[in-house]
């Protein structure tokens, strides 16, 4: 067997033609084995989506309750079940935590394969099922076309201009829009002080792109949300190394630009889909509160949180987030004639949790190992062949040089 090292130029493209360096590259310390999951983290997401489907079938107006809404829910539920509204911004700062907690020490490529065997088997059937229900089963709750449906299984929908099959997606298009970001960082290298670096410049960074007009770049920053992931990601610092004045600074300057920044945008959407002016101050402690929580589980031991029924309810969040909307409203104008409307509002929650535990138990227990295990599969073939390829070259011109030299060493010299 050749044994024989490779020729330099090999080499060369060998250290930098990476997808992910190691912490020997980047001179960061070896990252611990992977954290067992943080169910609190879980919980929170859980409260999240509880609090999303809340708003949905309470505060926000919708045909489904028919003229009566106003009369059927009362102001203050209104008021209250607004909140709910928020459940993104809390998504937010548990992704910005989770990811990073996940990324840490491990190649783009697992990274990749991860989050596409997370999102992508719910996301499909969820499609699916929504767009079957507005296509033929209540079409009076919104217009779609099966083009649409189509563009929708990409999760790029927004890229091409297509409107979402149901608006809870939104979410989706900025988490991609942070896993991208996130990526790139994980091919420089993921340590310390660059996720310092990166949790307090971006925000502002993204924020002064979008005010010079850059609306494209400012999008792909995620520049409306961008405090809200960096907030996360600090908190992930503190929870992994220890309290420290630096990510705690951090933490609290993209909570209050959160603040800052979402509290007048959020007042303004409440009053639109609600017909209920919230609470300005209120808005704005709930914005901070979605960062406080998840400090919360960041540094304080929360016992007893694994019991097994926990663990599998916090486990229906995703689908239930993703299926919940118009199944539930479906649901409820369909029996809010007939019953009172607390009551059309249980039965809407208790479907639509029972329709996110089909989701979970048939699909994405099943067949999101499988997506990410394939997934990974390509991208590692494709990887290798991409740095055999680059490799390929070096060895050809170094041959074609060593020939050269040879060939001009046999060469007997003029006037010998």
């Amino acid at each position: 067997m050749d044994v024989r090292p490779a020729d330099p130029a090999c080499r060369t493209y060998r250290r930098w033609v990476v997808l992910a360096p190691t912490a020997a590259s980047t001179g960061a310390p070896a990252a611990p084995s992977p954290p067992a999951r943080l169910v609190s983290l879980d919980l929170l997401r859980l409260v999240a989506a509880v609090g999303v489907v809340v708003y949905h079938f309470t505060a926000r107006r919708t045909s489904a309750w028919g003229d009566a809404q106003p009369d059927l829910v009362p102001d203050a539920v209104t008021r209250w079940a607004s909140y709910g509204s928020l459940g993104p911004e809390l998504f937010f700062v548990i992704s910005g935590f989770v990811i990073l907690m996940t990324a840490w020490g491990r190649t783009t490529v697992a990274v990749v394969a991860s989050r596409i065997g997370r999102l992508y088997p719910s996301y499909w059937v969820a499609v699916l099922l929504t767009g079957a229900l507005l296509l033929l089963v209540w079409p009076e709750g919104k217009h779609v076309t099966p083009g649409q449906v189509a563009a929708n299984l990409t999760m790029l929908q927004a890229v091409v201009g297509v409107d979402h099959v149901d608006g809870v997606y939104w979410t989706l298009w900025a988490e991609l829009r942070f896993y991208l970001l996130m990526g790139l960082l994980v091919l420089v290298g993921v340590t310390r002080r660059r996720v310092l670096t990166v949790a307090l410049l971006w925000p502002p960074v993204a924020l002064l792109v979008q005010r010079l007009g850059a609306a494209d770049l400012a999008e792909l920053l995620v520049s409306d949300y961008a405090p809200l992931f960096a907030a996360g990601m600090a908190l992930y610092l503190v929870h992994r190394d220890g309290h420290a004045v630096a990510p705690w600074l951090v933490v609290v300057v993209n909570t209050a630009l959160a603040v800052v920044l979402r509290t007048p945008v959020t007042v303004r959407g409440l009053e639109h889909t609600t017909g209920v002016v919230p609470s300005t101050a209120g808005v704005a402690a709930a914005l901070a509160a979605c960062v406080v929580l998840v400090a919360v589980v960041a540094v304080v031991p929360l016992p007893r949180l694994d019991r097994t029924w926990l663990v599998s309810a916090a486990a229906l969040t995703y689908p239930v987030y993703l299926v919940h909307q118009y199944w539930g409203l479906w649901l409820i104008s369909r029996t809010v004639e007939h019953v009172p409307a607390w009551l059309a509002v249980l039965a809407a929650v208790a479907f639509s949790f029972g329709l996110a535990w089909v989701v979970h138990r048939l699909v994405e227990a099943r067949w999101a190992p499988v997506l990410r295990r394939r997934v990974e599969a390509a991208l590692t073939r494709g990887r290798d062949a991409l740095l055999a390829r680059l490799n390929a070259g070096p060895r050809v011109l170094g041959a074609a040089a060593g020939g050269a030299g040879r060939a001009v060493r046999r060469a007997p010299r003029s006037g010998a």
